[in-house]
């Protein structure tokens, strides 16, 4: 008994000495200001940069790959780590050879709103090309990237998802591989936000920023609002400077035509036939979703992009996989370790 328990104890000993022995990266926050996020909506020019430095990186003179990674709606870059613990993941993917050692950077871009939706918004600033621009040249200059698209890639969760899609479209000179987790709205009104939502129907009867922002009592409104803000701001319409494709007068839905055909042009989908080429240009595209998605537009319009793309030529990845719109994400057996990493480690020069 007593050589079973000394064996059980050296065993653990050695399990618990091996996960210490994990060689770990390095969390690195900065500030980064930008002209190109000067804008009369109240946003902070200033935005927190999180970047993740692979273990032996200051002790090396080697350069690295760089993946830009997009946050979801109402989460931040410090979130990624708080919560979703990715440096930890990172460094265990490492170690189990998902991914060769990368850089990977995660921008703050959460508003007053709770998102810029990762675009460029007279109100709100110029966050798509803040993203493209100014955030891809300081991370070369200040750190040991492989300067070239061809190692440089951008990925997102959700609105982070969609926000990397774009990106693909917008800067396939500067990206050449995306992946979007569950990407949100990619047709601008759809399902949950479209008619038969409750969003444009709160709007409505909602006054002020505090109504929205606060748990997610009112989360289908702040989406809406903030996607107002972004894609069509009016500062003669207050009280959120927006103009929105569905509104409701004595509780009667009227459909304001114009409004929904630049939300639609701003969508992700509605941008694909202008940006045949430069899809086409990009190394690798995925995009998955969850069977069990919390939102009804996600596979809804994660399979009408990906019949879109199959049509027009442009080669890409798309998988329906078991679970909700989080739940598979930072698990062991979740995406981002097991799918997401992977994809970038085959498709990215390192």
């Amino acid at each position: 008994m007593k050589k079973i328990i000394l064996l059980l104890f050296g065993t653990l000993l050695t399990i618990n000495f091996g996960f210490a022995q994990i060689p770990e990266g390095k969390v690195v926050v900065e500030k980064l200001y930008s002209e190109l996020l000067e804008n009369s909506g109240g946003e902070n020019p200033t935005r927190r940069l999180t970047i993740y430095l692979p273990p032996g990186y200051e002790q090396s003179e080697e350069r690295y790959p760089v993946i830009y990674y997009l946050h979801g709606f109402t989460w931040s870059d410090s979130l990624m780590v708080s919560d979703d613990k990715f440096d930890k993941l990172l460094d265990k993917a490492i170690v189990l050879k998902k991914i060769k050692p990368v850089i990977v950077v995660m921008p703050d871009q959460h508003t007053l709103y709770r998102g810029s939706w990762y675009t460029n918004s007279t109100l709100t600033g110029k966050w798509a090309d803040f993203t493209g621009q100014d955030l891809v040249a300081y991370i070369d200059k200040n750190f040991r990237t492989i300067p070239n698209k061809d190692s440089r890639g951008v990925a997102g969760h959700s609105m982070g998802g969609q926000g990397a899609l774009k990106m693909g479209m917008l800067f396939s000179d500067v990206f050449s591989v995306v992946y979007a987790l569950s990407p949100a709205t990619l047709s601008a009104v759809s399902e949950d936000f479209g008619i038969r939502g409750n969003g444009y129907k709160r709007v409505t009867e909602l006054s002020t920023r505090e109504e929205l922002v606060t748990g997610s009592d009112e989360f289908e409104a702040n989406v809406v609002v903030a996607m107002g803000r972004a894609y069509t701001p009016n500062l003669d319409n207050p009280p959120f400077y927006a103009d929105f494709p569905y509104e409701y007068r004595n509780d009667s839905l009227i459909v304001n035509y114009g409004i929904f055909k630049k939300w639609e042009a701003k969508s992700v989908i509605g941008m694909v036939e202008k940006h045949i080429n430069a899809l086409k240009s990009l190394t690798a595209i995925k995009l998955d979703w969850g069977r069990n998605e919390d939102f009804d537009h996600i596979p809804v319009t994660c399979l009408q992009l990906s019949k879109k793309l199959e049509n027009l030529g442009i080669n890409h990845y798309a998988e329906e996989y078991i679970g909700d719109h989080g739940n598979k994400l930072w698990t062991e057996d979740g995406r981002a370790l097991n799918d997401m990493l992977p994809f970038f480690d085959q498709y990215l020069k390192f």
